[in-house]
């Protein structure tokens, strides 16, 4: 199979085999630690988003003094770590889809031979590095890392919101533990500052429906899941 592979140098000369499978073990362990290192600031950044969500809820659910911006404030972060997160995600996605290359077409290839399968990957392995390029949108990034981990984040943010305005005693301080009496009640208290408690509710709705259509709804994003179930 070495010999299969066997590529010119720099210099113009036919690597041996044994020159070859040298090359291709260095590379793959390089792109494997780039990878690691990308994994590593994604996972960061996760930890970022789960620390701001914790602190938020801590603030806002323990005392009625919190006001519920509080937890508007904590959606604005998490979205925000989720749009650097996204970022870092393409970048992770480049050096990902080169080892997959290794491992599909190099590794599995010794392992369990099959012909003629995708005998031009070098190619495309050789123009990823000449001239490197994101694989995903900035958009479907999104949609990853928030069916991953920010959906059930946001989610939390969202079921505690509702929670501190519907609980007067999460609102006043001296008022019996109980839930608001209708849901105009609960809309009222969702005033921020001169912005009335409809016009806060239905920027929220809209908020939250977009993150659920960018999730769920973004057409073509089947990349990772195309070879196996199993994913990062």
């Amino acid at each position: 199979m070495a010999e299969a592979l066997a590529a010119p140098d720099p210099i113009g000369r036919t690597l041996s085999p044994g020159e070859l499978v040298t090359t291709m073990s260095h590379f793959h362990r390089a792109e494997i630690l780039r990878m690691t290192g990308w994994r590593d600031r994604l996972d960061r950044t996760s930890n970022w988003a789960i620390t701001v969500v914790a602190a938020m809820l801590s603030i806002s659910l323990s005392t009625a003094s919190a006001h519920h911006g509080v937890l508007l404030f904590a959606m604005l972060l998490v979205l925000l770590l989720l749009w650097i997160e996204a970022r870092r995600y393409r970048f992770f996605d480049v050096y990902r889809a080169r080892v997959r290359q290794f491992e599909r077409h190099y590794f599995a290839q010794i392992f369990s031979p099959q012909p003629d399968f995708a005998s031009d990957w070098l190619l495309v392995v050789g123009e990823s590095l000449r001239t490197p390029k994101f694989l995903i949108s900035q958009r479907a990034a999104l949609a990853r890392r928030l069916r991953r981990n920010y959906i059930h984040m946001l989610l939390i943010l969202l079921l505690a919101w509702i929670l501190k305005l519907s609980t007067p005693s999460l609102l006043t301080e001296g008022v019996r533990i109980d839930f608001v009496g209708s849901v105009r009640e609960a809309v009222a208290g969702a005033a921020l500052g001169p912005i009335p408690g409809v016009g806060i509710v239905v920027l929220v709705a809209a908020f939250y429906a977009g993150l659920l259509v960018t999730a769920f709804l973004t057409a073509g994003d089947d990349g990772e899941l195309s070879f196996g179930d199993v994913h990062v």
